[in-house]
């Protein structure tokens, strides 16, 4: 799968979103080292503390479908700005695959790429 093709699947995850207090969409599409690729979208909720990112939630459907290695996400907001993963989402992502490639594209379709480890150095992890 192309960078691009995943894009597009980040896209259009972000239509599914409910953000109806910061109408901030996020979408995000997960792929798996076996190809396989989940969706996630931002579900926020009157009590703050309960939204769920979209990169979390493609975590949590790969992961509830037994798929724990995953290769790259695309995480995409209707943007100026690079859609970055929160830092709750990186710790979430480095749980699973600290050599994960991220995609952080804005809204015009231009992305960058970063390593999980560029965006979380010295990382917490099971080994600690």
């Amino acid at each position: 799968m192309t960078d691009r093709e995943l894009i597009n699947i980040a896209v259009e995850a972000s239509g599914k979103a409910y953000a109806p207090y910061s109408n901030f969409t996020v979408g995000a599409a997960l792929e798996c080292e076996d190809g396989s690729v989940y969706t996630g979208c931002n579900i926020e909720n009157a009590s703050y503390g309960c939204t769920n990112c979209a990169e979390r939630t493609a975590v949590f459907k790969a992961v509830s479908e037994g798929n724990r290695r995953f290769r790259r996400i695309a995480v995409y907001a209707d943007s100026d700005n690079y859609c970055m993963p929160c830092g709750v989402c990186r710790q979430v992502l480095n749980e699973f695959s600290p050599e994960l490639e991220v995609l952080s594209v804005r809204g015009d379709g231009r992305y960058v790429s970063y390593s999980l480890k560029e965006l979380l150095p010295r990382s917490f992890s099971m080994n600690d």
